[in-house]
């Protein structure tokens, strides 16, 4: 996309998920995020009724009397925007590439962010950290980040979602929100992943292509590569063949569900959006099932 294109496309983000945010997504946010960081406040005895988990054992011993620590909510939260661009981001089978659904996705809950009030940042990474926008509140910080993801040029085609989480991290000396948008086309990650979910409220948000997951059975040869960020791999596809068509199939079905039992086994909520198809949908079903998890 040109200049113009671009500023288009970011003004069309704007317009849609604007309107989505002030029906849908600012009040799912304000009750799923707002209130789940809670900050040190002080130190001071125990009254009966007080819950015994958060009696401070140092100080108790100290004085020989037990004293609990006392929280306050945290008002004001960062959302950081973790957004992979390595080679197969600019992948897409419909009219919309990975990407451009990565820039949505950014803006719905960037935008939820500044109605509450919070801060948003963005970490664009490939096989190591390319772009770090600080976090910052205001419309016109939210339209540079849409803008960034959407005309962002990698130096770099392989993906490394460990690198970007070590990174994030270390930038981020509070508890916050991590947004983490990738195909998770990587291996080697889930050591970070639970350090960061421990750390952060960790949303992975898993974006792949339909026709990623199932090849089209159209018949005939093709000459295709495997969509890898180091490098293409060539392949030859028999897309007459039911057994090529069934096995690849199932070997991609078995890919993205090991990637969801690594956020699983590390107790982060996840999405799962098809950039050709909706993706506002996934997002406010994840929202649901928050809420219901936090009243229970």
């Amino acid at each position: 996309m040109n200049t113009a294109e671009i500023l288009k496309k970011v003004r069309q983000i704007e317009i849609k998920t604007g309107r989505l945010v002030s029906e849908t997504f600012a009040g799912e946010y304000q009750s799923v995020f707002k209130g789940r960081g809670m900050e040190f406040a002080e130190v001071r005895e125990y009254v009966p009724g007080d819950d015994v988990r958060t009696i401070d054992w140092n100080v108790t011993a100290r004085y020989a009397r037990p004293f609990v620590k006392r929280f306050v909510e945290e008002r004001e939260l960062t959302l950081m925007i973790v957004c992979d661009m390595s080679a197969s981001q600019f992948f897409g089978s419909g009219t919309k590439a990975k990407n451009e659904a990565a820039a949505e996705l950014g803006a719905m809950f960037a935008f939820s962010a500044l109605k509450n009030n919070d801060k948003t940042g963005l970490l664009v990474f490939t096989d190591g950290p390319e772009l770090y926008i600080p976090p910052r509140k205001g419309k016109n910080h939210i339209l540079r980040i849409i803008r960034e993801i959407l005309a962002y040029s990698p130096r770099e085609r392989g993906t490394s979602v460990a690198r970007a989480l070590d990174t994030v991290n270390r930038l981020m000396k509070r508890r916050g929100i991590i947004i983490l948008i990738s195909d998770f086309n990587d291996s080697g990650y889930e050591k970070a992943l639970r350090r960061t979910a421990v750390r952060h409220d960790l949303i992975p948000v898993m974006v792949e292509d339909r026709l990623e997951r199932t090849l089209p059975k159209i018949g005939g040869l093709l000459n295709a590569e495997l969509l890898e960020d180091a490098g293409a791999v060539p392949f030859l596809a028999d897309l007459s063949s039911p057994d090529f068509l069934a096995r690849y199939a199932a070997d991609r079905a078995e890919a993205s569900r090991a990637v969801a039992r690594t956020f699983k086994s590390a107790g982060a909520d996840w999405i799962l959006v098809d950039p050709a198809g909706d993706i506002y949908g996934p997002v406010v079903k994840f929202f649901k099932k928050r809420e219901r998890k936090i009243r229970r």
